[in-house]
């Protein structure tokens, strides 16, 4: 039987691509975000059904019940090979108009969640001493953007956890990565609007933004035999933006 991987957010964007593109690459794939996703839409990438494609409908935002979801993803579908942790929301705001529940919220969805899920997940690969964890990150975590002050410290984050928990996990036989992406065509960046969209694509030297596809194969990549010697580290996906 092949490998298992668990994606979270695969409703849309990089979490949709990275489903279809570990599908091509010979994984089963277990999909898990607040809306139903069709097994067939995956098709392309994978078998002509979309087969190896299971999903779970949860709502990743609500920690007190992560536990009990890790439980139902091991019971109803074995253990997994890797993780990848992409779900997040990019709402934007200044900080100081931003409600307090609002910030308490974009905090567990992007930062707490991921820890938790991890938490749970990678015990099965560090009793196989076998396993790849990839954090999705952003290159706002290290450039800063007006308006993302909570996404960033966030992500940020992310990348700090990344880091630590590779080095308590490599001597286990699990490595842990993390991919920052840059602006991409998505939904979580339609609320920036098409004038900031268009300065962040100028600063681009392909004069573009990166693809869900790209940074798909990034996560591809980390999952793959010819990284595991990849630990603790995070790799930029932004069409040369940061360089």
């Amino acid at each position: 039987m092949s490998d298992l991987v668990v994606v979270t957010g695969t409703s849309s964007g990089v979490g949709r691509a990275t489903a279809a593109r570990l599908l091509r690459d010979g994984f089963r794939v277990v999909g898990i975000a607040r809306r139903p996703v069709d097994p067939s839409q995956l098709a392309a990438a994978g078998d002509e059904t979309g087969g190896g494609y299971a999903h779970v409908c949860a709502d990743l935002s609500d920690l007190d019940a992560l536990p009990a979801l890790a439980k139902r993803v091991l019971a109803e579908h074995g253990e997994p090979f890797g993780l990848v942790n992409n779900a997040a929301a990019g709402t934007d705001g200044l900080l100081p108009t931003m409600h307090n529940s609002e910030i308490r919220a974009l905090l567990g969805l992007d930062l707490a969640s991921p820890i938790l899920l991890t938490k749970y997940l990678v015990r099965p690969m560090i009793s196989r001493r076998r396993g790849r964890v990839v954090n999705v990150s952003s290159i706002v975590a290290s450039t800063g953007f007006r308006g993302l002050s909570v996404y960033g410290a966030a992500k940020a984050g992310l990348e700090g956890f990344t880091r630590s928990l590779a080095r308590d996990l490599g001597q286990r036989g699990v490595t842990v990565n993390a991919v920052a992406p840059g602006f991409l065509d998505t939904e979580m960046t339609e609320s920036l609007g098409s004038g900031n969209l268009e300065r962040i694509r100028s600063r681009s030297p392909l004069g573009r933004f990166a693809t869900a596809d790209e940074v798909a194969g990034a996560i591809a990549h980390l999952m793959a035999p010819e990284a595991a010697g990849t630990t603790g580290t995070v790799m930029t996906v932004d069409a040369g933006s940061t360089a």
